[in-house]
């Protein structure tokens, strides 16, 4: 069982990705960001509410359980960390082809493996460090594929922002190490989406509310909401993966990558994107690095 839910997990991670590109195109950032998590918000508000007056039985799998004050908190610096994240992320969808994106935040675990080592003093064994050395060899060149593209790494600021995006999401994932050990995940869960949707409204009104009619105008999609309602789903069908007492958490890391090689695919039929066939050389030899690096950490 563990394995299918982190199949669907993986896929809806994939698509998640794709959802994010329609929506972005041609479209204001922040507003599509605040709509996304909004959705996700809105899930989890009405369970908090009912979790609180007992009207979801404490053995369910919906049930959201109360925490401290200092939990609150860690889960606010949590959402703070992500948000960054997903508004850097987001700026660099909208400006890069996800066939460029998609592989760059592929290479998430090895920034958090490397912040291991730095922070927790963390000790690599040879299958890591080939990892290490393979993605970041594929990672390199494919920089150069993008400078081809017009989108060197030196000048262009959207490469840095999906750069910016992917270390600080390896930071959430340093984060999330101490986090889970310690708050219930659906708790870490709901709370992490209300925080960041009440951090996105004086945002939206400081910062794109007054310059709305110099930037690219609004449109509402229906693929928007989507964006957060997709997560929800892939990140509770992982979790409730994890929970899984028989579960393989090296397998389960590998599965969840793979959500990487749906977004570049789709995205490379959908919105014909250039030097497909490089990328996806470059992709594969990413993806071969980082599942050295999963499998050197089981054992």
């Amino acid at each position: 069982m563990w394995f299918h839910l982190a199949l669907f997990s993986a896929i809806l991670l994939g698509f998640y990705d794709v959802l994010k590109k329609v929506s972005l195109n041609h479209n204001a950032v922040l507003p599509v960001l605040m709509v996304s998590i909004c959705s996700a918000a809105a899930i989890f508000l009405p369970l908090i509410i009912l979790s609180k007056a007992a009207l979801i039985a404490t053995d369910s799998p919906v049930y959201i359980t109360s925490i401290t004050s200092k939990q609150h908190f860690q889960i606010l610096l949590k959402s703070v960390i992500v948000l960054t994240s997903w508004i850097f992320s987001f700026f660099a969808l909208k400006h890069l082809p996800i066939t460029f994106v998609a592989p760059i935040r592929a290479t998430g675990p090895l920034w958090t493996l490397l912040g291991a080592i730095l922070l927790f003093s963390e000790q690599l064994n040879g299958l890591q460090w080939l990892g290490i050395i393979t993605t970041l060899l594929f990672f390199y060149h494919f920089t150069t594929i993008g400078k081809s593209e017009g989108f060197s790494i030196k000048t262009n600021k959207w490469v840095w922002c999906i750069i910016i995006a992917t270390l600080s999401g390896a930071a959430s994932g340093l984060y999330d190490k101490h986090l889970l050990q310690n708050i219930n995940r659906l708790a870490v869960q709901s709370w992490f989406s209300i925080y960041q949707a009440m951090l996105m409204i004086p945002i939206i009104l400081l910062i794109w509310w007054p310059n709305k009619k110099n930037s690219t105008p609004f449109s509402f999609r229906w693929s928007i909401p989507f964006i957060g309602i997709t997560l929800v789903f892939a990140d509770y069908l992982y979790f409730k993966a994890v929970s899984d007492a028989d579960a393989l958490i090296s397998v389960i890391s590998a599965i969840r990558r793979g959500g990487v090689i749906i977004a570049f695919t789709t995205g490379a039929l959908i919105f014909n994107e250039l030097n497909i066939k490089k990328k996806a050389i470059n992709l594969l030899g990413i993806s071969i690095g980082i599942a050295l690096l999963i499998y050197g950490s089981s054992i």
